[in-house]
């Protein structure tokens, strides 16, 4: 879970652009400078940076660090990567072959800096080289769990470089916002079940694990090696999700619960084709809707949905989203709940239903404006495109939509060009934004959006500071991921952001900056750990949740951050005994609930059935 050597962060600052003598902020404008960059001239804003040097091309290794182990074969079926420093992982390609990682190994997002952009809507881009072959029909494993001993973070998405300001209205300033009228965390209870075994267990692996656990340190509750007979490229896995005494994750053709007591296995659905999307979010009552594919074939569409019922493993109704026009690429579909209602937004289209009936609540819109992606939980989010002539100028919106109807409670207009990326938080509403369609001319830009839709503020970071939000490591071809988000953090008031890796002493460390909403200005900055990193999940009864990044011979843990800032306060200490296999997750997911941790793989591959039984997907820590 550390940048591999040689993919050093992008280079440079970011300041706030001049103001407009109508008093509404603009993006900057210009072309980038690139490292070291000149001298600003008077009132203009910094550019993005220039972007770090390429690394070897997808499925070349990298060479070991000093204290490498051999890791398993690369997501897509590529010969191992030699670990860097620290038994960092390797990385997948990027969405046109080229390897893009963040500071922990991780594959990126499409975003600023090193990312391919989204494509626009009506405009997918070309099915990129070296994309991964398709599995041939065939069913999951019947194999059980391996639990050795007694969700979710995403992979990292490096956004360095700094935060530029979008702005509401065309790019000659004369408009002004438009504003028309007008998450949820499950705590397990403790009902630890019994597991009668398979005998693949020595039965002595939970004391192995604890047997170097000193004072203070939390336990290894229990650790799961792979259960799912994988296709030869790997996959992908979805979750892991909290519903009441079970810790729920999907992979492959299979979606299964387990005891967060203990591990073991409560209840598995096998499905009749890949998983190919899912919301974070489950309903109150603990259901789901996933995406799977309508068929096995490397023809089949991301179109068929699925209710299940987290609490039982029980199968609800089912349902095959059709097209509805040319442009509507049944792919990577933008998947999020609020309420009863699950979306399914992808590249030209987009459909709601009911999660507990599965009736639509809404379909595809009428006119050139479609939803295309969706942020869910306390609101439901929509990102627009409004389809134009010129495919290298999109005008997208913002709109927060009556999740029981589908129409817009309100829609914000940013400036002609700026694209919505990502949504940090839906209550307070933050917002990324991204301009340009390559990393020389980049920008980035968080805004900060009122209840009404209106614009707060515009974060201006210090142009010292590079910021890595945590955006997931799978990659789409045409939909997009609004959701999901970790590094960041939001209260009423304040925007809490990880900073990336500073890797300039002996090992690698970093910082939490707080923006303060109301003026876009940072308030503090605190630093992790020493020689170790941190990452916001959440917040928690007022603080900031964090997970601690386990380093070389130091476990990590969950955290705790004052909102006035200072140092970060241990909830749980993993032990440093078990930090290897801390540090091995592949793409790592982590959750926290009721004073247990739970990290698991975001990906599972392995080059033969017997590594693929020894690989290790999940583990869980407490007292």
């Amino acid at each position: 879970m550390t940048q591999p050597p040689g993919q050093q962060p992008p280079q440079g600052g970011f300041g706030a652009p001049q103001e407009p003598s109508n008093g509404v902020p603009q993006p900057p404008q210009g072309p980038p400078q690139t490292p070291p960059p000149p001298a600003a001239p008077p009132q203009a804003p910094a550019a993005p940076p220039t972007p770090p040097p390429t690394q070897p091309g997808y499925g070349y290794p990298q060479q070991p660090g000093p204290y490498d182990k051999p890791q398993q074969p690369g997501p897509y079926g590529q010969q191992p990567q030699q670990p860097g420093p620290y038994g960092q992982q390797p990385q997948q390609p990027g969405p046109y072959g080229q390897p893009q990682a963040g500071p922990y190994g991780q594959p990126q997002q499409p975003g600023p800096y090193n990312q391919q952009t989204q494509a626009g809507y009506g405009f997918p881009p070309q099915q990129y080289p070296g994309a991964p072959v398709p599995p041939g029909p065939g069913g999951p494993s019947k194999r059980k769990p391996l639990l050795i001993a007694g969700a979710a973070v995403v992979a990292l998405l490096l956004v360095g470089g700094g935060v530029y300001l979008a702005t509401s209205g065309d790019d000659s300033g004369n408009d002004k916002p438009v504003a028309k009228k007008s998450e949820q965390v499950t705590k397990p209870s403790v009902s630890p079940s019994v597991d009668d075994g398979d005998g693949n267990g020595t039965g002595r692996e939970d004391d192995d694990l604890n047997s170097g656990r000193k004072d203070g340190e939390a336990k290894v509750l229990w650790l799961q090696k792979n259960d799912v007979d994988l296709p030869r490229n790997g996959a992908d896995v979805y979750g892991p999700w909290i519903v009441g005494d079970t810790i729920v994750k999907g992979m492959y053709r299979t979606v299964s619960g387990y005891s967060v007591a203990d591990g073991a296995q409560k209840w598995t659905l096998k499905l009749p084709a890949d998983i190919c999307s899912a919301p974070e979010q489950t309903t109150a009552d603990g259901k789901i809707v996933i995406a799977i594919k309508n068929g096995t074939t490397d023809k089949a569409d991301c179109s068929a949905l699925q209710q299940i019922d987290l609490n039982t493993g029980k199968a609800g109704w089912k349902k095959e989203v059709k097209k509805s026009g040319l442009f509507d690429m049944m792919s990577d579909l933008s998947m999020a709940i609020s309420g009863d209602t699950v979306t399914a937004g992808r590249t030209g289209a987009a459909n709601a239903f009911r999660v507990s009936d599965g009736k639509e609540v809404f379909g595809k819109r009428s006119g050139t404006c479609q939803p295309f992606a969706f942020a869910g939980g306390a609101k439901l989010i929509a990102a627009v495109n409004c389809r134009t002539s010129d495919v290298n100028n999109p005008q997208h919106e913002i709109e927060e939509l009556d999740p029981n109807t589908g129409k817009a409670k309100w829609t914000y207009k940013p400036a002609r060009g700026w694209e919505v990326d990502k949504v940090y938080s839906v209550t307070p509403l933050i917002v990324s934004l991204t301009k340009g369609s390559s990393s020389d001319d980049k920008k980035w830009s968080i805004l900060a959006l009122r209840e009404n839709g209106t614009l707060r503020s515009q974060l201006i970071g210090d142009k010292n500071d590079k910021f890595a939000p945590d955006c997931g490591g799978g990659f789409t071809i045409f939909g997009q991921r609004l959701d999901g988000c970790t590094g960041v953090a939001a209260d009423a008031n304040t925007f809490y952001m990880a900073t990336q890796d500073d890797t300039s002493g002996t090992a690698r460390t970093n910082k939490v900056v707080a923006f303060n909403l109301n003026t876009g200005k940072p308030k503090w900055k605190a630093d992790s750990p020493s020689e170790q990193t941190m990452k916001p999940l959440r917040m928690e009864g007022g603080d900031v949740l964090l997970y601690v990044d386990g380093g070389y011979g130091k476990g990590g843990g969950i955290a705790t951050l004052s909102p006035s800032g200072g140092s970060p306060k241990t909830v749980l200490q993993h032990p440093e005994s078990t930090s290897s296999v801390e540090r091995s997750f592949y793409n790592p997911k982590v959750l926290y609930a009721d004073g247990r941790s739970f990290i698991a793989s975001g990906r599972v591959s392995a080059s033969n059935d017997k590594e693929e039984l020894e690989t290790k997907t999940m583990m869980a820590f407490g007292s």
